[in-house]
């Protein structure tokens, strides 16, 4: 062995507590540091590598070799009384720190096929970067894995890994790794067809006999041939008449999307602030924030007089750039900075919101959108959003029994 290496020792076995203990205490007799550590359990299989050096302030001048081949012995021994397998290989020197960009990509599928995972992580080896760790967070209602990537052309990452996901029908989601992640965090969510399934004006249209021409004049918003506020304006003008009572039987008939209360209640527990901004109306999502404890919630008003509805709206509208600009108020409320907002969205009039948040997340969205978000999630479980953030299912499922419920 080289007097300039260091020793890579890797045990394998069947995991029960008190291993590591014991391997670490066998290695503390013996003038060395621990230079690099990890451990991994894997379907009751446990893997622990480290790697380990000469400390030269307690033994100077001794030789490596002889202090590693020791060790060995050692090792050997104590292995063979724990029914565990140990194999030794020779580093070149001290472990450095691996330089450039640090990346945490998330990738979820049902199901997540082998050569989806092979493809993708082709990707990475093509940017030049390294795969430092890969862990699963979650087996159902998706599996979702997570990598920890280091170094290389990070642009190319991402341009290659949001292709192959396509093509491979999966979600990818590349963020920045580092401490931020784990800091104070605000998601904020689009309501119609976000957090609830459909559009709240569909459902008062159909109360009001209108439902046909409110969809005309969503389809012509959609071609681009009307902007928000005048598209919204003329569906609401399409309800005047409408008995306010109507707003009550809309509320009993919301259903929420698969998987939101567990979202809200896993990160509400995790000490993130969540909100709702809605293009749709206060009397419906004021009920939604108060049902599910959101801290933040804003929307259009419709106007109501001597109990029925105007076909007016009262105050400014959420639009767009209104989203985005509520996002931000929402941020300074919570006194978190944008780079550690979260807002989720499936429509054009999210993108403004989704763009500026430090992550935005296009969920089962229109194309335009999925193709400007930094992530899509295509799956109809909106707590799988958890697992882009690095929450575990067991996370999520220790907040349920916290709570006593389930969606």
């Amino acid at each position: 062995m080289n007097d300039d290496s260091t020793l890579l020792v890797t045990v394998t076995g069947r995991d029960r507590p008190g291993i590591s203990a014991r391997l670490l205490s066998t290695l503390s007799v013996f003038p060395v540091t621990v230079v690099d550590l990890e451990q991994v359990v894997l379907a009751g299989r446990l893997v622990l590598g480290t790697v380990i050096d000469v400390d030269e302030g307690v033994a100077p001048g001794v030789s490596r070799g002889r202090v590693f081949e020791e060790i060995r012995t050692a090792l050997d021994k104590t292995a063979i009384d724990l029914d565990m397998e140990v194999e030794y290989s020779a580093g070149n020197g001290r472990v450095k720190g691996v330089g450039g960009n640090r990346l945490r990509v998330t990738v979820l599928a049902a199901p997540l096929r082998p050569g989806a995972l092979s493809a993708l992580t082709s990707c990475v080896a093509r940017a030049g970067s390294n795969i430092e760790r890969i862990e699963r967070l979650s087996g159902y209602p998706v599996t979702s894995v997570e990598m920890d990537i280091s170094g290389g052309d990070t642009e190319q990452l991402r341009a290659e890994l949001a292709m192959e996901a396509s093509t491979q029908g999966v979600d990818v989601a590349v963020q920045a790794s580092g401490l931020q992640r784990r800091g104070k965090h605000l998601i904020v969510m689009d309501v119609d067809s976000t957090l609830i399934q459909g559009e709240v004006i569909e459902l008062l249209a159909a109360h009001a006999g209108c439902a046909d021409e409110v969809a005309r004049v969503t389809e012509e918003a959609m071609r681009g041939e009307l902007d928000f506020e005048e598209s919204l304006r003329r569906r609401v003008a399409l309800l005047e008449g409408l008995d306010a009572s109507a707003m009550e039987r809309v509320r009993d008939d919301i259903q929420l999307t698969p998987g939101a209360r567990t979202l809200i209640r896993t990160l509400k527990r995790l000490g993130y602030e969540c909100g709702i901004v809605s293009g749709g109306f206060t009397q419906i999502t004021d009920g939604l924030a108060e049902s599910l404890g959101l801290d933040h919630s804003a929307a259009n008003t419709l106007e109501v007089v001597d109990g029925k509805l105007t076909g007016k709206l009262v105050g400014p509208i959420i639009d767009r750039k209104g989203k985005a600009v509520t996002l931000e108020q929402f941020a300074t409320e919570a006194g978190v900075p944008l780079s550690q907002t979260v807002a989720i969205g499936d429509g054009a009039n999210d993108l403004d919101m989704l763009q500026a948040a430090g992550l935005g997340v296009a969920f089962n969205a229109k194309p335009v959108v999925r193709q400007q978000a930094d992530t899509a999630v295509n799956v109809p479980y909106l707590d799988t959003i958890a697992y882009i953030l690095g929450v575990t299912r067991e996370e999520i499922e220790e907040a349920d029994l916290d709570d006593g419920s389930h969606d």
